[in-house]
């Protein structure tokens, strides 16, 4: 999800949750520590130098549990940032703490955030040599072919 789509959800929002992967919510009393431009450059494994450009929002929570960030606020934060830190609308990753400092990507469900998993990924197969994955298919569920032998049909 890109910058800008957030803000414009904001608008219609009350208040602001987010859930994690596992259907879990984030707690209500959480706060945004940080929003931020996060540019990567690097070279991949096929030697291609990439560019990559994102949003990153830190989710945080406390021992305020007074604390409800609303919609207007965080609507706020994010024009402030843009304003700021020259913001474009790139995609958003999201920190947020676990068991170590998780990131993840971000979807709306038309009433929460969704934090979704994020995948490491070989950017350069054709230049490593990594074959095609191929397609999985589940034998019980495979359609039968007319030119096909079933027991008892005697083509056996």
């Amino acid at each position: 999800m890109k910058l800008y789509e957030v803000r414009n959800i904001l608008e219609t929002l009350a208040k602001v949750s987010f859930l994690l992967p596992n259907g879990k919510r984030v707690p209500s009393h959480f706060h945004v520590t940080e929003i931020g431009s996060v540019k990567k450059n690097f070279i991949d494994c096929g030697g291609t130098f990439r560019t990559e450009n994102k949003v990153s929002f830190q989710l945080w929570t406390s021992i305020d549990f007074d604390h409800r960030l609303i919609a207007h606020k965080l609507t706020d934060i994010i024009n402030l940032s843009i304003e700021k830190l020259d913001l474009g609308n790139d995609e958003i990753e999201v920190e947020y703490q676990g068991e170590t400092i998780g990131k993840y990507g971000l979807a709306f469900d038309g009433k929460h955030f969704l934090l979704t998993q994020t995948q490491t990924d070989c950017l350069a197969k054709e230049n490593c040599g990594i074959p095609t994955e191929k397609e999985k298919v589940v034998l019980s569920q495979l359609t039968e072919k007319v030119d096909s032998c079933t027991p008892g049909s005697g083509c056996c």
